[in-house]
């Protein structure tokens, strides 16, 4: 006689509370401000998934996506559900082939101004259209460029489990956008590298950079520093804006914590501040 099934028992639709999940900065409304973000997310609208939306946003708010982590041409990701053990979701992107990746760069490097906006943290608009002259797409476009699953019982695809991590994401590549040029299969340093390795036009101005000072004859007089002058630090006080350094940085990748890391870090930079003056001046903290 054979094993006899055991009925199935739907799980909970309510998720179980997830401890140090990836909470949304997001606390109301449209997710995403900038315009890369928003056509991240109507790639994920245009499922036309109805409530499983709504559920996605609740579940990237309440912190259930657990751990997100982005490499080339794909995305994979646990979320807390309403089972104990997390689902895990994947999300590959179609990566584009070196020689489109060449075509591409050979465009974009006579257009200083979209690597300066890159390196800025802001995606120029004008950039799809050197995708779209190589007949090619920055964002996903069609159901062959995306694929997307999800370990849970739900037989939709894509799931709100996915929804979840599909909105965190659209939050991160505002924050980082060479992300998305990572998920089309190049990360940010070899993108820049091959910027910079491309030869200019053969009309380009040459750049003349300003005479090298001569080394010393002295092998000895080389290592030898000299005496620094009285007025070397120049005038000693604290930093204009607080946490300058930690601002250039942005958002911290997935930040977990209850409140922004600027928002947290600020008042210690502004007590370590006088009193590392005061130490720097030999006075008494």
């Amino acid at each position: 006689m054979g094993k006899q099934r055991r009925p199935f028992i739907p799980a909970s639709s309510t998720p179980l509370a997830a401890q140090g999940g990836i909470k949304a900065q997001s606390k109301q409304g449209d997710f995403g401000t900038t315009w890369w973000s928003r056509r991240w997310l109507s790639v994920l609208e245009s499922f036309r998934i109805g409530a499983r939306l709504a559920r996605g946003r609740i579940y990237a708010r309440q912190g259930q996506v657990l751990e997100i982590n982005i490499t080339r041409g794909k995305v994979t990701a646990r979320v807390q559900g309403s089972r104990p053990q997390p689902y895990d979701v994947r999300i590959a992107v179609k990566t584009l082939r070196d020689g489109q990746w060449q075509q591409l760069i050979q465009q974009l490097s006579g257009q200083a101004l979209f690597v300066a906006k890159l390196l800025a943290g802001q995606m120029p608009q004008d950039i799809e259209q050197v995708f779209t002259q190589a007949k090619l797409s920055l964002f996903p476009q069609k159901s062959g460029d995306l694929q997307t699953s999800c370990s849970c019982p739900d037989n939709s695809n894509p799931c709100k489990h996915i929804a979840a991590v599909y909105y965190l994401l659209g939050e991160e590549f505002e924050r980082d956008p060479f992300l998305i040029f990572r998920l089309r299969g190049m990360d940010r340093d070899q993108l820049l590298a091959r910027l910079g390795s491309v030869k200019p036009a053969e009309n380009a101005p040459e750049v003349k950079g300003s005479p090298s000072e001569p080394l010393p004859l002295e092998p000895a007089a080389f290592w030898t520093m000299p005496p620094l002058p009285e007025d070397f630090h120049g005038e000693v006080q604290t930093p204009p804006v607080t946490a300058g350094l930690v601002r250039r940085l942005g958002h911290f990748p997935f930040w977990r914590g209850e409140k922004p890391l600027l928002e947290g870090i600020e008042p210690v930079y502004l007590q370590a501040g006088p009193k590392g003056l005061n130490v720097f001046l030999g006075e008494k903290v």
